[in-house]
């Protein structure tokens, strides 16, 4: 006796719509509590100037990076490349106690290496110089 005359055999079917609304729920789940980490930058205070008035001007540390990576604090050549002979020079060249902090003004060569211009910024950090601003020059027309 065949009582399945009239009917069919039906394939299983995958509903993928609560897998979708599932898979939703859990990219949302994961957006809300990742924490994103706050990548740390360097902080660079510019000088500022006005045209009129006079203000008393900070003292700044002139620092010169040549394109072979030599390193001169007041147009005086420091003799090691390291940063502890940089923050040396850099301390020797600050002002004792003075209200204000010099400003040290990093004239870098376009060539010069990175990784000097960094050693430089170490340097001025160890000789607690948080003042860091770049000397650049205006393209040539």
């Amino acid at each position: 006796m065949n009582f399945r005359r009239g009917s069919r055999n039906e394939e299983p079917e995958i509903n993928l719509i609560p897998l979708i609304d599932v898979v939703l729920v859990i990219i949302i789940f994961l957006m809300l509590t990742t924490t994103f980490s706050k990548v740390s930058g360097l902080e660079i205070q510019l000088p500022t100037a006005e045209s009129e008035g006079s203000e008393s001007v900070a003292q700044e540390i002139d620092v010169a990076v040549t394109a072979a990576g030599e390193v001169l604090v007041n147009r005086q050549p420091v003799g090691e490349r390291s940063i502890d002979a940089i923050a040396v020079a850099l301390g020797k060249a600050a002002p004792g106690q003075s209200s204000e902090q010099p400003v040290v003004v990093i004239n870098a060569d376009a060539k010069a290496a990175h990784q000097s211009v960094v050693d430089v910024m170490q340097a001025a950090q160890r000789a607690g110089l948080p003042h860091i601003t770049f000397a650049t020059q205006a393209p040539a027309q």
